[in-house]
């Protein structure tokens, strides 16, 4: 099996973790060996699982360290990794390494943060991947496609686990009203 690097990302509530259950799923049902990792902060839907905000939900295995994700993915064919914005720049190295032995990674992450600006190692991961899917999801405000994510509390650090309680997508247009 040739490996390669897929980045599902867009905005929060663009489907991108809906996208890379789906897909694991269906590597899943081809009997390939599957394996989902999600960083150790993100405990949004419990500590076992990633699950969409739809309510799909897959195991995953909980890691703060991207070397985990090599020494303990090196073992599957197809190895998924949710919310990759969060994990330090090595990840771009694990997953390149992954890749350069087969291995097929799907991610899936935000690209840009609250404030519209390129988040944590997604860019560089965007940069290496083979494939790069782009989601939108759907402003509230006024319909059209959402690029961005706006905070709707007032927290200013740049990391701050939440869903709909902290977040909503916007567009471009729209993305400057808070």
């Amino acid at each position: 099996m040739q490996g390669w690097i897929k980045v599902y990302t867009g905005p929060m509530f663009s489907r991108k973790t809906e996208e890379l259950l789906i897909e694991l799923r269906r590597y899943e049902l081809a009997k390939k060996r599957i394996i989902l990792f999600k960083h150790a902060i993100d405990n949004r839907y419990g500590e076992e699982y990633v699950t969409s905000h739809d309510g799909r939900k897959m195991k995953a295995i909980k890691v703060s360290d991207p070397s985990e994700i090599y020494n303990i993915g090196k073992g599957y064919e197809v190895i998924g990794i949710d919310e990759a914005q969060f994990f330090d720049t090595e990840i771009v190295d694990v997953v390149n390494r992954l890749a350069d032995e087969g291995k097929r990674i799907v991610i899936a992450g935000l690209d840009k943060n609250f404030l519209g600006k390129p988040f944590g190692s997604m860019p560089p991961l965007l940069a290496i991947a083979d494939e790069v899917i782009k989601l939108t999801a759907v402003c509230p405000v006024c319909g059209e496609p959402a690029t961005f994510t706006i905070r709707k509390s007032k927290e200013e650090q740049e990391i701050l686990i939440g869903g709909y309680d902290h977040y909503e997508p916007r567009c471009r247009v729209h993305h400057h009203l808070t």
